[in-house]
C-alpha cells in the first residue's frame, strides 16, 4: 500500500472544495433539509461543516443551470460600519430595522444586477429593472457591502438632521418600505422564475467584533433574507452563523421561535464522523477494497492501541467536539509523521507524538472561538496547568472559587469572570467545552461504551448542580501537561 497518498483532505471547505470535497462529502440529513428548500440559515460551532455544505450546494446548483450568488467573507467590514455610524448611546437611533431595510434592498440590487447581465436585448420584466440600474448604478464598481453603507446613510442622515418631523417621517418610511425599488421587485420575481436565483452568505464570524453595529448588521440580515424568502421559492437567501454568535445577539437569540423552522443547526456523533474520515481514505486510497468503514479506518490506523487498551478512534474521537475540523486535523498530524517514520498502520507511539501539536492548537482556537464572550479564556485554562485533570466537586469548586475572588490571575478574563459565583466559572467551562461530566441517572444511556463522561457537545442540557465529578476533557490536556489523580 503506498500509504503516500493518504490524505484527509482541507480542513477549510473554500480550500477542501478543489481536493475532492464534492466526491467524500457526507450528505447528512441537515444537509438534505437544506438543499431540499426545508432550512435557511445554518447556526454550528466553528469547523462544524457549514462552509462545505455552502460550497457543495453551489456547485450542484451551478451544474443545474441555476444562478449562484456568493459574498465573499472579504466584503464584510464590521469595524468599517462602526466607524461610519454613530453610536445609539451617543443619541443616535435604533439600528436593527435600518440595516434589515438596507440589508433587503441590496439583496435585491445584487440579484438584479444578476439576472440582467449580459449584452443581449432586454425586454419586458428585465428591460424595467435594466433601465433602473442603468439610471442608478451605472458604471458602479463597488460591492454590496458598499451600497449598504450608502443606504444605512441615508437613513443616518434623515435620524439625526434636523428636519421638519412629517418631512422625517416621510422620508424614513419610503426607506423602510423600499420605495425606489418596490415596483421592480414583482419583476425580479418573474424573472427567477425563468432561472432559479440562490445567494450564498457565509463566514459572517470573519472581522466579528461584538459590537452594536456588528449584531445589527446580522440580525438585520437575517430579517432581511426571510422576508425575501417568502416571496417564491425560485429565490433562496441561506445565510450560515457560527452558534456563538448567534448566541451573542440577543434579538436573534429571544427570538427563536419564530425563526426555529428555518433554522439548521449542525451537529455531529461519532459514526458520522468515522464515515466522514473513512470517505476521504477512500478517495485518497482507492486500491483499498474493503466491506465496511471500520475497516477502512483500519487499515490507516492499528486498530487497538498500547494505551489501556483503547479503539484507536474512540481515543481519537474523544480528543474532539465533535467537529470534522478537528478529527481532519488530528488524523492529518498523525498520518504526517508516519509518513515521515513509515511507520504504519497508525500506532499510539505515532498518535501520542501528533497530539501534543494537535493539543495546544485546538486549545488556543476554543480560547479565540470565544474571544467576545469570554476574553482571556486561555488565561483560565492556564490555570489548571499541571493539576490532575480529573475533579470531585468540592476540589473543582475551590479552585474555581481562587479565579473568582483573584486569587489566580487571569488577565483579560477579570472582566466577566471576577466576582461570580464558582457554578458561573464550571458552567462556563462547561459550555465551552473544557469539563465533561460525569454520566449519572438518565444520561448514563447517551454516553459511549467505556466513557463515563460527557461533554456539552454530547448533551446541550444537563443541570451541573446534580454532577459530582468532573474532568478536563482530553483535547486540552496534552498541552496544559496535566496528568491522571493517583487518587
Amino acid at each position: 500500500m503506498d500509504y503516500s497518498k493518504l490524505s484527509f483532505g482541507a480542513p477549510a471547505a473554500e480550500r477542501d472544495i478543489n481536493k475532492g470535497l464534492a466526491e467524500y462529502f457526507v450528505e447528512s440529513e441537515a444537509f438534505l433539509r437544506v438543499m431540499r428548500g426545508e432550512k435557511s440559515i445554518i447556526i454550528g460551532n466553528r469547523g462544524s461543516g457549514k462552509s462545505a455544505i455552502f460550497k457543495i450546494i453551489a456547485e450542484r446548483e451551478k451544474r443545474a443551470g441555476r444562478t449562484i450568488i456568493e459574498l465573499s467573507p472579504e466584503d464584510y467590514s464590521y469595524e468599517m460600519f462602526s466607524a461610519v455610524m454613530k453610536k445609539e448611546k451617543e443619541g443616535s437611533w435604533a439600528k436593527q430595522g435600518a440595516y434589515a431595510a438596507s440589508w433587503k434592498y441590496i439583496l435585491f440590487v445584487t440579484i438584479m444586477k444578476e439576472i440582467t447581465g449580459g449584452c443581449g436585448l432586454k425586454k419586458g420584466p428585465a428591460a424595467h429593472i435594466f433601465k433602473y440600474l442603468n439610471a442608478n448604478f451605472s458604471g458602479h464598481q463597488g460591492n454590496p457591502i458598499d451600497l449598504l453603507l450608502s443606504y444605512l446613510k441615508r437613513f443616518e442622515r434623515l435620524k439625526i438632521g434636523t428636519y421638519e418631523v412629517a418631512f422625517q417621517a416621510r422620508e424614513l418610511e419610503k426607506l423602510y418600505k423600499l420605495e425606489d425599488i418596490n415596483s421592480l421587485i414583482p419583476d425580479v420575481i418573474n424573472l427567477c422564475k425563468q432561472k432559479k436565483v440562490m445567494v450564498l452568505i457565509d463566514e459572517l464570524d470573519r472581522g466579528w467584533d461584538s459590537s452594536e453595529d456588528a449584531k445589527a448588521f446580522v440580525s438585520g440580515l437575517f430579517q432581511a433574507a426571510i422576508k425575501i424568502n417568502e416571496y417564491t421559492p425560485d429565490l433562496r437567501v441561506l445565510i450560515s452563523l457560527r452558534k456563538e454568535l448567534y448566541d451573542n445577539i440577543p434579538v436573534l437569540y429571544e427570538d427563536a421561535q419564530k425563526y426555529r423552522d428555518i433554522i439548521e443547526y449542525i451537529q455531529w456523533d461519532e459514526e458520522s464522523l468515522l464515515n466522514m474520515v473513512t470517505k476521504r481514505i477512500k478517495y485518497s486510497l482507492p486500491e483499498l477494497n474493503k466491506d465496511s468503514i471500520e475497516e477502512f479506518w483500519d487499515a490507516v490506523f492499528a486498530e487497538t492501541l498500547d494505551y489501556r487498551g483503547a479503539k484507536s478512534f474512540n481515543y481519537m474521537v474523544d480528543r474532539t467536539l465533535y467537529r470534522p475540523r478537528e478529527i481532519i486535523q488530528f488524523c492529518t498530524e498523525t498520518s504526517e509523521i508516519a509518513k515521515e517514520f513509515s511507520s504504519w498502520p497508525i500506532n499510539y507511539n505515532v498518535i501520542s507524538k501528533a497530539e501534543i501539536k494537535y493539543s495546544e492548537e485546538r486549545t488556543k482556537d476554543i480560547a479565540a472561538e470565544y474571544r467576545f464572550q469570554y476574553p482571556g479564556l486561555l488565561e483560565v485554562f492556564e490555570v489548571f496547568r499541571g493539576l490532575p485533570y480529573n475533579f470531585d466537586r468540592n476540589a473543582l469548586e475551590l479552585l474555581c472559587l481562587k479565579i473568582t475572588l483573584k486569587e489566580c490571575g487571569v488577565g483579560e478574563a477579570e472582566s466577566w469572570c471576577y466576582g461570580q459565583s464558582y457554578d458561573f466559572l464550571i458552567d462556563v467551562l462547561w459550555r465551552v467545552g473544557f469539563l465533561r461530566a460525569q454520566a449519572v441517572g438518565g444520561v448514563k444511556a447517551i454516553r459511549r461504551s467505556g466513557s463515563i463522561y460527557l461533554g456539552s457537545h454530547q448533551i446541550s442540557n444537563l443541570n451541573l448542580n446534580n454532577i459530582s465529578r468532573f474532568h478536563v476533557h482530553p483535547m486540552f490536556r496534552a498541552f496544559l501537561g496535566m496528568k491522571e489523580s493517583r487518587k
